[in-house]
């Protein structure tokens, strides 16, 4: 079974929904979730917000945030998967941003560095990958890691 049917199984059988908030990832993981026969009883919404000022109209980051600490940042991805969880009234928000590469890294923030964050009401928190540069093969990692982190909350 694909990670994306389980985690319908579980959404479903724990009546909770989910939305998405993607900057690097491009869609892929509502596309993945959405690849699911039924997935309109668990998925709210998806947002691609590739730029800043996406990630501030749609998703309620702030200004001062992405000032601060740079769109590939924990704190930029907190506020993403919260930012979703709350404007579409999911029960949980996922998020992810980054450097998907090959191009675009630096020192500190290397190519294949990403943030994937996850919001429900009891919890927000953001995780930190760095995989390689190979822009496409990181993006089906990120997604996936991503639904492996959802998978993993929603098993307790």
């Amino acid at each position: 079974m694909l990670i994306e049917e389980t985690i319908g199984k579980l959404l479903r059988k724990k009546k909770l929904t989910v939305s998405a908030a993607e900057s690097c990832t491009g869609g892929l993981i509502a596309s993945l979730l959405t690849d699911v026969p039924g997935s309109s009883d668990y998925f709210i919404s998806g947002v691609v917000a590739y730029a800043d000022e996406a990630k501030i109209k749609f998703l309620g980051v702030k200004k001062q945030t992405l000032k601060k600490y740079g769109a590939v940042s924990s704190q930029v991805t907190k506020e993403m998967a919260l930012g979703i969880r709350k404007r579409s009234s999911a029960d949980i928000g996922i998020s992810t941003t980054g450097i998907a590469g090959p191009s675009g890294g630096s020192r500190k923030k290397p190519v294949g560095t990403i943030w994937i964050g996850y919001s429900d009401k009891n919890v927000t928190f953001a995780e930190k990958f760095v995989f390689g540069k190979n822009r496409l093969k990181n993006k089906r990692l990120m997604a996936k890691k991503a639904l492996e982190i959802l998978r993993k909350k929603l098993l307790g």
